[in-house]
């Protein structure tokens, strides 16, 4: 798994790339809280667009994600979703709690 991190003012984007199963999550959950705590955005972009598969531990990490970002009184947008990692979004039915652009 591979991350990209852009960011303007209080915006900050993460751009996945690659597999992200169990071990990538881990470490994505890791470097995913140091880029907040060090931007303290507002708002949160996870870009799935370079997402090639995601099984459950996606799920964790925007979950993980959105609990950080409402500590700091911010939200979670997730971004360009491929066919595969969607269908695991709307099953989990975190569609219903996280928009996706």
């Amino acid at each position: 798994m591979e991350i990209s991190v852009s960011g303007s003012g209080r915006d900050l984007t993460l751009r996945l790339q690659g597999e992200l199963d169990h071990h990538g999550a881990r470490g994505l959950i890791g470097r995913a809280e140091q880029e907040i705590d060090a931007g303290l955005p507002l708002r949160l972009v996870l870009d799935f667009s370079g997402v090639t598969f995601m099984d459950s531990s996606g799920i964790a990490v925007v979950m993980r994600c959105r609990q950080r970002m409402r500590e700091l009184g911010g939200g979670v947008v997730i971004r360009g979703v491929s066919q595969q990692p969607r269908r695991v979004f709307e099953a989990s039915g975190i569609t219903r709690l996280i928009a996706v652009e």
